[in-house]
């Protein structure tokens, strides 16, 4: 609990840092929302596991936690700093084009809790992981104020609608900002949309937890609508998994698997009901914080799901038949993974090395943060 306070305070005093920059910018809507960001910044702290995020790392981001939109590039730990990116075409020049595995973070949308998220899946496939910034504006304050904070699926279509409020209040211009697909989605699913439509990017696995799987299943609905071609390219290969709320994707996924904890009541009222929990999480509640009792462990259970994954599977496949055919050579030895914590799962080192295959893109080159990085207001199968 000691690390979880540490960073929570090292964000919150960086962030203050850089006030008197951000009240130059929209100052009537900065002095509106911050408190509530701070809040925000609070929830995701105890709702994800954020002593994975560095101290480096979480006064890097301090200056934009609410920038919805903005993406980062987070790889495994101890293998290089996250990187902060305003626009899809500076993620893929800093090194996105690697990324085997998108996530969607809910709860406060703050981007130190996306970080934290996206930093255990990383941990998982062993390979750097894409995450988009839910962010915190005026939008989210009336939709909350309206029963959203737990009814989010069932008001999906309310924010969208507000955030041009944000919009005229001067919100920060990053994420896909300029390639709007529809006035009715809000800015974090567009980005979310666009990087999944971009040819330059091939992910094997998409996941969200929380609020990030309405995120996730709005821009795959909204993708499938517009190009039926891209989302079947996408269906053959990529791995859904929903973690904390149960949300309905495009039937043609038909590798989705919905895990739940245990004691998870808040993921229950906001999921839908006629989707059942492909896994059930022993002992754990909605937040996947490891230094708080009750955490649903998201490392481990994502490689615990992939191991036995079609991915990995067609990943051995793929591999066999070239080497049958002579089209390569005898790969070379892997060195052993290390992950902070927890544990590897059953199976051990074979387990992990059968899920850092079939996500390797190749050596990663370690991110170096840019200067300043987007600042908050610079601005049914299953069914599924």
């Amino acid at each position: 609990m000691f690390q979880t306070a540490f960073t929570l305070s090292l964000t919150q005093f960086a962030r203050s840092l850089s006030l008197p920059e951000r009240l130059q910018r929209s100052p009537a809507r900065n002095l509106a929302l911050e408190g509530l960001r701070q809040r925000n910044l609070a929830l995701d702290a105890l709702f994800y596991d954020v002593t994975v995020i560095t101290p480096e790392e979480a006064f890097y981001i301090s200056d934009s936690l609410a920038a919805e939109g903005a993406i980062m590039l987070v790889p495994p730990s101890g293998l290089g700093t996250l990187t902060l990116c305003e626009t899809i075409d500076e993620f893929v020049l800093r090194g996105g084009g690697d990324a085997r595995a998108l996530a969607v973070a809910g709860i406060g949308g703050s981007a130190l809790g996306a970080a934290a998220f996206a930093r255990n899946v990383a941990d998982a496939v062993d390979a750097p992981v894409a995450v988009v910034v839910s962010g915190y504006g005026i939008a989210d304050v009336i939709t909350e104020a309206l029963g959203g904070l737990f009814f989010f699926g069932h008001l999906k279509g309310l924010r969208p609608f507000l955030e041009s409020l944000d919009d005229l209040a001067g919100r920060p211009k990053v994420g896909a900002q300029g390639k709007a697909t529809a006035a009715r989605n809000s800015l974090d699913t567009r980005t979310v949309q666009a990087l999944l439509a971009d040819p330059r990017l091939s992910f094997r696995l998409l996941t969200g937890h929380s609020k990030g799987n309405l995120v996730l299943s709005a821009a795959l609905h909204n993708l499938w609508k517009q190009d039926e071609g891209r989302i079947a390219e996408l269906a053959r290969h990529t791995k859904i998994v929903t973690i904390g709320t149960r949300i309905a994707m495009p039937p043609v996924f038909t590798d989705v698997v919905d895990v739940m904890g245990e004691w998870d009541w808040f993921g229950e009222i906001n999921s839908r009901a006629f989707i059942h929990a492909d896994r059930r999480v022993e002992h754990a509640w909605h937040h996947t914080n490891t230094d708080l009792g009750g955490h649903l462990p998201v490392t481990i259970t994502l490689m615990e799901i992939l191991v036995a994954s079609p991915i990995v599977e067609d990943q051995k496949a793929e591999e066999h038949q070239a080497a049958k055919l002579g089209a390569i050579a005898e790969p070379p030895a892997t060195p052993e993974t290390k992950f902070p914590s927890p544990p590897a799962p059953a199976g051990g080192t074979a387990t992990i090395e059968k899920v850092k295959k079939a996500f390797s893109a190749g050596p990663m080159t370690s991110a170096q943060p840019p200067a300043s990085g987007p600042s908050d207001d610079a601005q049914s199968p299953k069914p599924h």
